[in-house]
């Protein structure tokens, strides 16, 4: 049974926003991703989930074997927008963020760019990927990591939102 895009059973997941950095044969781009997921302490490792279709990201994924995961902070909804709503294939979105005054450095351990302000950086050399329906599951191994001072933004119902409180367990 599908769980389709947009769907009102799909929108009920709530997720993080990663912005997934890569640097390959189609140039620097940056892109949205829901499913970005922290999957080991030791070694830590994360998964990011990339639509099949999103043929910038994955390619300079394959090719380098390399990517960012920049964890959106509270305050990058407009950045998260603007990577989320268009391909890399089609627009320079890194160019389109700096004018906008979004600001990237250079990776140290990689070469894609990661993305200053995020509420968490990882620096990722690709260990494995594979086709998962209609998405291409790539798991990473951080090479670098640096947590910043914001709160991340979170995504569900079509929406962003930000943590501003604590529930009780």
């Amino acid at each position: 049974m599908d769980i389709p895009w947009g769907s009102i059973e799909s929108r009920k997941f709530t997720t993080n926003v990663g912005l997934i950095t890569s640097n390959g044969p189609l140039g620097p781009n940056v892109m949205a991703a829901e499913w970005t997921h922290h999957i080991s302490y030791s070694p830590g490792l994360v998964m990011v989930n990339i639509n099949a279709q999103n043929k910038a990201t994955a390619e300079n994924i394959q090719k380098t074997k390399e990517f960012g995961v920049n964890i959106a902070a509270e305050d990058q909804n407009i950045p998260a927008s603007i990577a989320g709503g268009s391909s890399g294939a089609s627009i320079d979105k890194i160019k389109a963020l700096k004018e906008l005054g979004v600001e990237f450095y250079d990776g140290k351990k990689i070469k894609a760019p990661m993305i200053k302000g995020a509420a968490l950086n990882i620096e990722c050399k690709l260990i494995k990927s594979e086709k998962m329906g209609s998405h291409i599951m790539f798991i990473g191994e951080a090479v670098d990591v640096k947590a910043g001072d914001k709160k991340p933004l979170t995504f569900s119902e079509g929406k962003y939102w930000l943590l501003d409180r604590e529930a009780a367990k």
